[in-house]
């Protein structure tokens, strides 16, 4: 018994590593989310494999272990799919989908007992989310949040110009109203060429006005 409850407590864990990188990224799905799939799975592994030990089998009748499991595959799925939103022709949420999926997997692992597979899943799942996102320079999709003055466009066009002018791209953007003075825009770009992360926090601040919030 204290052998299966060590092995929700890892999933748990474990799960919980996930989500709090990710709560940290400020993605859809976070600690809470992740912890309670990496819980889910594990124990529904554990009542696949344990949970029938007590019924009665005739010789015509087998026991299929692995068929709870199976489902746990696809029902991942489901939530999933709740984190990814389509919106002005771009996709956001797969990452975090896919971390879902690998997160069920990790549950699945730690529920089977398979403690060191779990632990070195999770830590790759880490480096791939955090270390390789700081070291190698980042090509594709950037999220940015700066503040603009309120000037009726004049800002925000002239740094549109500037973006295009550097092979960036603007994908999607949201506006608010910060004060009545400024306006803050967050905007998803796509890069065309090798762009660090050092080097777009530069293009930026070099703009008169303009105040860099955040730069992922």
């Amino acid at each position: 018994m204290y052998t299966l409850l060590l092995r929700i407590f890892v999933a748990a864990l474990l799960g919980g590593a996930i989500g709090i990188e990710r709560g940290f990224r400020a993605k859809e799905a976070g600690f809470r989310t992740h912890f309670l799939v990496a819980l889910g799975a594990a124990l529904f592994m554990i009542l696949s494999a344990h949970g029938f030990g007590d019924v009665d089998f005739s010789d015509n009748i087998r026991l299929d272990v692995s068929r709870i499991a199976a489902q746990v595959v696809s029902g991942i799925g489901f939530i999933g799919a709740g984190t990814i939103i389509f919106q002005r022709h771009a996709v956001h949420g797969l990452t975090t989908a896919a971390g879902l999926w690998v997160t069920a997997a990790i549950g699945m692992a730690a529920g089977a007992g398979l403690y060191v597979i779990a632990a070195f899943t999770t830590a790759l799942v880490l480096i791939g989310l955090e270390v390789l996102n700081g070291l190698l320079p980042s090509v594709g999709h950037r999220n940015v949040a700066v503040s603009i003055p309120n000037d009726g466009g004049t800002s925000m066009s002239r740094l549109l110009d500037r973006l295009h002018a550097e092979g960036l791209k603007v994908l999607t953007y949201n506006t608010s109203q910060e004060t009545p003075q400024r306006v803050s825009l967050k905007m998803e770009l796509r890069s065309t060429r090798m762009l660090s992360t050092d080097q777009l926090l530069q293009l930026l601040t070099s703009l008169d006005g303009l105040t860099v919030e955040s730069v992922e």
